[in-house]
């Protein structure tokens, strides 16, 4: 069974309602990156990055996955499938998809203050600012800050020259490290490139394929694309 990575970024979530930081004017709802995505804004005003992820969190309850969450899952049965997403959701998750790692963190995680490698599960969507980790410091969202280390680039980078065909969906390929995942890939194996915009493609060097769809359109059409050359 080949081996087939699928990394994905906003455009396949996007699907789902959820927005993104890179909308037209850089803002996200009346807020700014620098004011709930850095470390410098948890230590400064930890009330509101605390409450910007609380409203992430109740954003995630109202959506669900789309047509290409749900035809990534369905690569399982043809492929050895693993994820690599941008992604904080869970929404791969909760198509089927069985093995993900995530670049940027989760958002139903959270992380002990003091010990980055103190990770619990949230179900809710509200965290309190008193609530404590098991190592009795405050809680903090399981998110790779801008400006914090990519803890999982590492893996994500061997999982990426495992592949026998490489899946990247709904990215602009701009957010680095991330982006870089396709250099890893092996040169001679074929990438598909799902996107209906114009994402960087100077670091693709291999035989590609680009449909310019949107992903919940898109991606079905790349998995019946992918059947019919077994």
């Amino acid at each position: 069974m080949k081996k087939l990575v699928v990394f994905t970024g906003a455009g396949i979530s996007a699907d789902s309602g959820i927005r993104t930081f890179r909308d037209s004017d850089g803002l996200w709802e009346n807020y700014r990156i620098e004011d709930v995505c850095t470390p410098e804004a948890l230590a400064r005003n930890r009330a509101l990055v605390i409450e910007f992820y609380n409203m992430r969190r109740r954003e995630l309850d109202r959506v669900k996955p789309n047509a290409a969450h749900e035809a990534v899952a369905q690569l399982e049965q043809w492929f050895d499938v693993e994820v690599i997403t941008q992604n904080v959701d869970d929404l791969h998750e909760r198509a089927g998809s069985s093995r993900i790692t995530h670049l940027h963190g989760e958002l139903r995680k959270l992380r002990s203050m003091t010990n980055p490698d103190l990770v619990i599960d949230w179900p809710h969507w509200e965290q309190k600012l008193t609530d404590t980790a098991p190592d009795g410091s405050l809680l903090r969202p399981h998110i790779v800050f801008f400006g914090e280390s990519v803890p999982m680039f590492d893996q994500a980078t061997r999982i990426a020259a495992s592949a026998d065909l490489l899946v990247v969906v709904g990215t602009s390929l701009a957010v680095y490290p991330a982006a870089s995942l396709v250099h890893y890939a092996r040169p001679d194996i074929p990438i598909y490139l799902i996107d209906p915009g114009t994402p960087d493609l100077r670091l693709i060097r291999n035989p590609l394929t680009h449909i310019r769809k949107r992903a919940a359109e898109g991606v079905p059409e790349l998995v019946e694309l992918l059947k019919g050359q077994l």
